[in-house]
């Protein structure tokens, strides 16, 4: 299984469901009335060898410890990807420029043959938009062109995923949402609520892979462990707490993408090289959730996913989605 279909699908609780498609159109797999929680996942060997050809039930998947009904999606090539490219210009980020020229590559990479429209926007205290989304490469070279270090002391990261999130929010397509953050690993300066930022990539069904740079060496994190806490605010509370320590890792093990750290050239490369090949080579899984008395829960879920056969075998999956409103209590989280 090689499917061409972006780590960028890595996803939280979708509602797609505007514009059902005709009778027999099976052209978006995904769409539904119902909330849809979708779970990549990896399997790989203890050597670090892909796993094909398993099939859907071979799979246990929990949702806070109650097993659930799956799908294993085997067709994802159609659906296209309405991507937005998040880069910060501010404060140590102008001495990471130059490690970026293969930005537009990468993006390519990670879309694969998949119908795409790409979004530009660079940010310091506040997020500007570079370029509108677009289907031509040149208009997306254009933009990219336009990235440049900005005199700035602020980095607000949420506020500038935030941003992005409405942009995809206003897509009027059936493709998938999806940020690719450039950043430092901490938020400097945003004034959006942490957990309105949790919520609204869950209720949009954007994934955020973030590349980040900053001190220690370089790393790739093949696994975004996420758990703890107690019932959906106890979980939630210590979803913004990650966010405060590390805010470009919690965003994207949230919203089940990839992070990778950098310091050199060499480390940005083997990242990236790293992120594209998980980027095609997963199982789309996904379920409607239900609790114990078949009911969906609101607020924040966590995601397990088993292969038995395989006992052995390291799975990466999605881990946690958020799921329904933030009430008062939950907004003011911090």
């Amino acid at each position: 299984m090689r499917t061409l279909l972006s780590v960028l699908l890595l996803a939280t609780t979708a509602a797609i469901a505007q514009n059902p498609p005709a009778s027999g159109d099976q052209s978006y797999t995904l769409r539904t009335e119902s909330n849809i929680v979708l779970v990549p996942t990896t399997i790989q060997t203890k050597h670090g060898e892909i796993i094909y050809g398993l099939k859907q039930d071979q799979f246990v998947v929990e949702d806070n410890g109650v097993p659930q009904t799956i799908h294993l999606d085997e067709d994802t090539d159609a659906l296209g990807l309405s991507l937005v490219v998040v880069v910060q210009c501010s404060r140590s980020a102008g001495w990471e420029y130059p490690k970026l020229n293969g930005l537009g590559t990468m993006i390519d990479d990670i879309a694969g043959g998949a119908p795409r429209e790409v979004a530009v926007v660079t940010y310091g205290s506040a997020p500007l938009l570079l370029g509108k989304f677009s289907d031509n490469v040149d208009v997306m070279a254009h933009a990219l062109a336009q990235l440049e270090p900005c005199d700035d002391p602020d980095a607000s990261t949420l506020d500038a995923v935030a941003y992005a999130t409405k942009l995809l929010d206003a897509r009027k397509n059936h493709y998938r949402h999806a940020i690719l953050l450039i950043s430092e690993t901490r938020d400097h300066g945003s004034t959006k609520k942490p957990a309105e930022v949790i919520a609204a990539l869950g209720r949009t069904n954007t994934v955020v892979n973030s590349v980040a740079f900053g001190p220690g060496k370089t790393e790739v994190l093949n696994d975004l462990k996420y758990g703890g806490g107690s019932g959906p605010i106890g979980l939630l509370v210590m979803a913004v707490n990650a966010l405060k320590k590390n805010a470009a890792h919690e965003l994207a093990a949230l919203s089940g993408g990839e992070y990778i750290n950098f310091t050199t050239q060499k480390g940005f490369d083997a990242g990236l090289h790293q992120l594209s090949n998980h980027v095609h080579n997963y199982y789309l899984l996904s379920f409607q959730p239900h609790g114990v008395n078949g009911e969906p829960v609101s607020g924040m879920h966590t995601i397990r996913v088993k292969v038995p056969d395989y006992p052995d075998a390291r799975v990466r999956f999605r881990e946690s989605y958020f799921a329904g409103e933030l009430d008062s209590a939950a907004a003011n989280t911090n």
